[in-house]
């Protein structure tokens, strides 16, 4: 059923700007761009939160604390601000906000090509045709799981199961797990099995390593006091790097517990190394697991440095416990390196191998050679054309919902000034101008020292 929020002024299929996608980042966007009184309209292929609704699992809940879920004009004020919201919570909040700002959004409206028609964009959809001014793009960077090749090289006997299909244990057979991947989605659907009294083997490689709290307070907190979510693109000698940064090992629960590797092998879930290969009815592991984990560790250890030595120079900062590190991670001496998946009765391989933009449909000059989308700051290398929701996209906290609220205000004054025609060059980012360093204050680490932007490194893609 199309669903429309408030009647949409407009010129028969002629408007200044489409955003596609009714998302968190695409509805923050509306707000925006109402604030300006700018004509817009919102195309969603599903339902408002549609990805949120039906491309979670069943446990899902936010890493990221009541307090800071926040979007222009609206902001959490339950009476758990330290909980987690649950994915029925998430669309509850989200579908409100659409409802609170009046977003004209066209649900069950899916974009099937977008071309450059003069100075304009020419939007094709299911339910017909969109002239616009400028295009943002606000279906986000989690629109296809990002599955490596070597997939194909699974025996028949096993099932191919992606984060966004899963739902509970309840769809797989009783036979043993494998699970690709151990950023946030891996450990937790990881553990979810394990407890469902299924056998696991998880394969790891590069990941980020966090304590849900440390000295009293939520990561988060501390990432957010220490201005390392608010540290932006223009700031980071190798922002390419740092966008391929995996999410952080976190989990959202009731109990604020911690969920790490140790804890996995606590509960008898098998560490193996990153998944190199398969065939001929087996998988082949890295040897380098012990190296991804110190390198896992030693960045932590950065981390929590940086909170100690912040509090060193705050002393007007609460009092806080003293510093306990978590231990090392422990792994055992001799991982196996390929694993029979007849032998161990190998069921089902979970892809928690992360995600990707799908532009199928943008028929545009505005991708590179690798095939990714060429921006500056969500600033497409085009004119009129906008970008949302992709990792530190403009600030390490972009993905998060309540990063939007910084980058659609940046974004909606950039468009703004291009519909008015204020821009020297259409690319133009004056917000940068005075933006170039890090947001973090006295005593905090670099971030780079801490998530190793800067570090060269090559990252299989099934990590």
């Amino acid at each position: 059923m199309n669903r429309v929020y408030p009647t949409l002024a407009r010129r028969g299929q002629t408007v200044d700007v489409v955003v596609i996608g009714a998302g968190h980042s695409g509805l923050a966007m509306s707000r925006c761009l109402s604030e300006r009184a700018i004509e817009h309209v919102v195309l969603e292929r599903g339902e408002v939160a549609n990805a949120w609704r039906h491309e979670r699992w069943d446990s899902f809940r936010l890493l990221t604390p009541n307090w800071q879920t926040r979007l222009p004009g609206n902001a959490y004020a339950g009476p758990d601000p330290n909980g987690f919201m649950t994915k029925a919570e998430i669309v509850d909040f989200i579908d409100r906000y659409a409802q609170i700002i009046a977003a004209p959004v066209r649900t069950e409206t899916g974009v099937t090509s977008v071309i450059a028609d003069g100075s304009r964009y020419r939007v094709q959809t299911t339910r017909g045709t969109w002239i616009c001014r400028a295009l943002v793009l606000a279906s986000g960077a989690h629109a296809k799981a990002d599955v490596p090749a070597l997939a194909r090289g699974l025996p028949s006997s096993v099932t191919s199961w992606t984060a966004d299909r899963y739902r509970n244990p309840d769809q797989l057979d009783e036979r043993a797990v494998l699970v690709v991947g151990a950023s946030a989605t891996g450990l937790q659907l990881a553990d979810e099995l394990r407890r469902s009294g299924r056998k696991v083997t998880l394969a790891v490689g590069e990941h980020v390593r966090m304590p849900r709290v440390y000295r009293g307070r939520d990561i988060q907190w501390w990432m957010h006091t220490l201005g390392l979510l608010d540290v932006r693109f223009d700031a980071i000698e190798d922002v390419d790097r740092a966008r391929r940064v995996p999410s952080p090992q976190l989990v959202g629960s009731p109990e604020r517990s911690t969920l790490d590797l140790n804890l996995l092998r606590e509960r008898d879930v098998e560490i193996v190394g990153r998944l190199v290969g398969t065939g001929q009815g087996k998988a082949h592991f890295s040897g380098a697991l012990h190296n991804a984990c110190a390198s896992a560790d030693l960045k932590l250890g950065r981390l929590l440095e940086a909170i100690d030595r912040f509090l060193a120079a705050h002393p007007s900062v609460d009092p806080e416990p003293p510093p306990t590190r978590p231990a090392p991670t422990r792994i055992e001496a001799n991982p196996r390196l390929s694993l029979d998946f007849a032998r161990e009765r190998i069921g089902t391989v979970i892809w928690a191998t992360g995600f990707r933009p799908d532009y199928g449909w943008l028929h545009v000059p505005a991708f590179d050679a690798k095939g990714r989308l060429r921006h500056h700051g969500g600033i497409v290398d085009l004119p009129g054309l906008y970008a949302l929701g992709l990792p530190f996209m403009r600030r390490r906290k972009s993905t998060f919902i309540h990063g939007a609220e910084d980058d659609v205000r940046d974004l909606s004054h950039h468009l703004h000034d291009y519909l008015r025609g204020r821009l020297d060059r259409p690319e133009e980012d004056r917000s940068s101008r005075s933006a170039r360093t890090s947001t973090c204050p006295p005593g905090a680490a670099n971030p780079a020292e801490v998530f190793g932007a800067n570090t060269p490194t090559t990252r299989h893609p099934t990590t």
